[in-house]
């Protein structure tokens, strides 16, 4: 369970099928659609009422100089699609990021693709890039009898990283939905941030990689 004071998005807008023409017909719209919270159970809510692609109106804005409620704004969206992605919900979104977006779009490359990059120089060919090199399950993690398991191939080579030491899965269920860095122990930190498993926006530490929810193929070849 997350520590911090994230917020739910205000709403979303929500249709039952993926393809464009197919939610232009009759009774395909689910509307808009209010996120009471709490944040984690969302993405099931929007599953079981039958949503195939979700929009997300506002943009997420991780420009350096986040305070708390741009940052718990920020996480509560990144959350909702890290959860709709684990899904293989379509995620319709926009995202600001900082000047040097090499980096910045790679950390975030599995996620479903936004429609639109803002800010940095180079926003287009990095939109191209995420775009065309996204998959389902590039990012990961999987709990086990007595130890979790990240793999991760957003930077080309399968990388995994494995803990059985308890604190290490208290750590990620903390920051699965971004709690403040200084909350949870600073050396499973680094060593998240070393791993670049963890995003940091304005005081929050945000949690990475997903659950997954739909697999590609058989779990063992992943």
């Amino acid at each position: 369970m997350s520590t911090s004071s994230t917020m739910s998005p205000p709403s979303v807008l929500a249709w039952r099928d993926y393809d464009p023409s197919a939610c232009e017909l009759p009774g395909m719209f689910l509307g808009e659609l209010a996120l009471p919270g709490p944040l984690e159970g969302e993405s099931e809510r929007l599953w079981q009422l039958g949503a195939r692609r979700v929009r997300l109106d506002a943009i997420v804005d991780l420009t350096p100089g986040a305070g708390a409620e741009r940052a718990a704004a920020a996480v509560a969206a990144l959350s909702l699609v890290r959860d709709l992605t684990a899904r293989a919900v379509l995620v319709e979104w926009d995202v600001r990021l900082p000047p040097a977006p090499e980096e910045a779009w790679q950390v975030l490359s599995h996620l479903q693709p936004p429609r639109r990059i803002e800010g940095p120089s180079g926003a287009d060919e990095a939109l191209r890039a995420w775009q065309q090199g996204h998959y389902l399950c590039k990012c990961l993690w999987r709990k086990g009898p007595g130890f979790v398991q990240i793999r991760d191939r957003r930077w080309g080579e399968l990388r995994r990283f494995t803990a059985d030491e308890p604190h290490y899965e208290d750590t990620i269920e903390r920051l699965a939905y971004g709690a403040p860095a200084a909350s949870v122990p600073a050396a499973v930190l680094d060593d998240f941030r070393g791993e670049k498993l963890v995003l940091d926006i304005g005081p929050l530490a945000w949690w990475l990689p997903y659950r997954i929810s739909r697999w590609l193929q058989e779990p063992m070849t992943i």
